[in-house]
């Protein structure tokens, strides 16, 4: 049976209010009806998903955002793509603004690199190609054996700064870490603005730790070996922190990528406001704190899907966005 090109559908991965919500303003942009599913824990905390129509030869995008249970959230996704796959559905689309466990992508110490493994996971699920957004490092791509379309919201952002902050070009992007200067060197150079960074913040650094440096650990030979000794690398000591760059009289843009339940998404804190994208649920830190902004990405992603779709080159959706984004 020939099937029209029309034929795809677009599911929730779960019930929860944040991923309905976005699903629906999704489908509401693309002109299509949210697909019938069921998605529920049994009384053992097991996982189990319903497809309440058929998805035979159809495209099937999955929508699915990561609460603070991260790992009920891919049990989901990997149930339902498992489902689709079951029912012959053609090609299978994870559409998942924040990838979890991204930040895991480097071998520390005698751990493991995490986020390779779910992305065989998601490839033996079914799953045949990946939307996200602002990965934490855009080398994960390479853990994947299908495409990956790593989206930016960092134009959303820069649109919300010059429509909603006042005397904004009386403002300065302040990087919160050295690590963070180039992104917040993105927006300063887009906004025509200066730059500052703080400095000494206490904080993991990844260089140190995620390099493999210390995989083995270094420990000293007592068993009487003559051999070669490196020479003892000298411990960090973090200077008191301090901000390099002028702010005084201005409005300072803290740019960064973290937020309530260290969930990566794309933020940045004004003033008085914490403004941040609806990449991940964070409606109970909205009730909890007013001065939290939300600037919706449904648009890039339902344009996204609708591209996908037809078949039509993803260009547009990255014009002018370097490395640094």
């Amino acid at each position: 049976m020939n099937v029209a090109k029309s034929a795809y559908r677009v599911f929730s991965a779960n019930s929860s209010a944040a991923c309905t919500e976005l699903a629906k303003k999704i489908t509401e942009r693309l002109g299509v009806e949210l697909g019938k599913s069921v998605v529920f824990q049994e009384s053992n905390r097991e996982t189990r998903v319903d497809v309440k129509e058929s998805v035979r030869g159809q495209t099937i995008f999955i929508i699915q955002t990561i609460p603070r249970d991260v790992n009920t959230a891919i049990m989901e996704l990997l149930v339902m793509a498992y489902a689709l796959k079951t029912s012959c559905a053609k090609n299978i689309i994870g559409v998942i603004p924040y990838f979890p466990y991204s930040k895991q992508c480097k071998m520390r110490k005698r751990g493991s690199i995490v986020c390779k493994l779910l992305a065989s996971m998601l490839a033996k699920a079914g799953l045949t190609h990946i939307i996200t957004m602002d990965l934490h490092q855009k080398e994960i791509q390479g853990f994947f054996s299908f495409p990956v379309d790593n989206l930016r919201a960092s134009p959303f952002l820069i649109q919300y700064i010059q429509e909603e902050i006042p005397d904004y070009r009386n403002a300065i992007i302040v990087a919160k870490s050295p690590a963070a200067a180039k992104r917040a060197q993105s927006y300063a150079e887009r906004l025509r603005l200066g730059l500052a960074v703080i400095h000494g913040e206490a904080q993991c650094s990844e260089s140190d730790m995620a390099d493999g440096r210390h995989s083995p650990p270094c420990v000293r030979n007592t068993t009487g070996h003559t051999g070669l000794e490196l020479p003892l690398m000298m411990a960090k000591e973090k200077p008191p922190i301090t901000v390099v760059g002028d702010v005084g009289g201005r409005i300072a843009i803290i740019v960064s990528v973290k937020v309530a339940n260290s969930h990566k998404m794309s933020v940045f804190t004004v003033g008085p406001q914490v403004v941040v994208t609806n990449t991940v649920p964070h409606e109970v830190q909205k009730l909890q704190c007013p001065k939290i902004k939300t600037v919706d990405v449904s648009m890039i992603l339902a344009e996204a899907i609708r591209r996908i779709h037809n078949g039509e080159s993803m260009a547009y959706l990255f014009r002018n966005i370097t490395v640094d984004d």
